[in-house]
């Protein structure tokens, strides 16, 4: 007879797994600390659906760095009461396919980010190809981003291809200026601080184009503004930054 060992504890695994692998969830990356600009909306209401019987069971999300995809894949394993990994495979892609995938599938949510880091290995591909085939038989949602349409990528394994064309794509683009300086303005009301739109648009006018380096420009500027207990008008930040 064989033995019978402890029931499969979906939350153990995906805590144990997670550290394991050395990976982290940022505090900060939740729905409600992203802001939904009009043309992201359709892709926060499909993440927030997705655990839902009516919801999509895979979501792919493609765009350059900077565009929100890693904080959206992790602000879906943040949801309560959701079993829930992140992967990101940029920094996974130095693990053996099988050990980084092992008994995933029998989680709520796999949240697989960086895709197109591992495309062209035929044990990851495989790997890839077999999970969203476990996925789905289990009930299990994917969401998966990549720098690039499924069509797009470089994939040797057509079957996988075909998987990751399941289920809704969603393309993120860039921020212009005027939707910088909303997220500018939105993240410094969650951290306590009054940015007015004239002091956001300088700041976006000379900070560094990429998104993440504009949010730490203002984390600079917040530990300032604590400092020395002075607001955010355009002469303090220009005394800050050096500008």
């Amino acid at each position: 007879m064989a033995e019978v060992g402890p029931p499969f504890n979906a939350a153990e695994h995906s805590l144990e797994h997670q550290l394991s692998l050395e990976v982290r969830l940022r505090d900060d990356a939740t729905l409600d600390n992203f802001l939904a600009l009009p043309k992201m909306q359709p892709l926060v209401a499909g993440l927030q659906a997705q655990m839902d019987s009516a919801g999509e069971s895979v979501i792919y999300l493609y765009g350059p760095a900077g565009v929100g995809k890693s904080h959206l894949l992790q602000a879906s394993c943040h949801e309560p009461g959701v079993e829930a990994i992140y992967l990101p495979l940029s920094d996974l892609r130095g693990y053996e396919a099988k050990d980084v995938l092992q008994g995933v599938e029998n989680l709520n949510r796999i949240c697989i980010d960086d895709i197109h880091a591992v495309l062209g290995d035929a044990n990851w591909e495989q790997a890839l190809f077999n999970l969203y085939n476990d996925a789905r038989q289990r009930g299990c949602r994917l969401t998966v981003a990549g720098d690039a349409a499924p069509r797009a990528l470089a994939v040797n394994l057509e079957d996988l291809r075909s998987r990751l064309s399941w289920g809704i794509v969603y393309q993120l683009t860039p921020p212009d200026d005027e939707e910088k300086e909303a997220i500018l303005q939105f993240r410094a009301s969650r951290r306590g601080l009054c940015l007015t739109s004239g002091v956001a648009a300088y700041i976006v006018s000379r900070a560094p184009r990429a998104m993440d380096q504009l949010l730490q420009v203002l984390e600079t500027l917040d530990k300032a503004s604590l400092a020395e207990k002075r607001g955010l008008s355009i002469p303090f930040v220009k005394d800050a930054l050096g500008w």
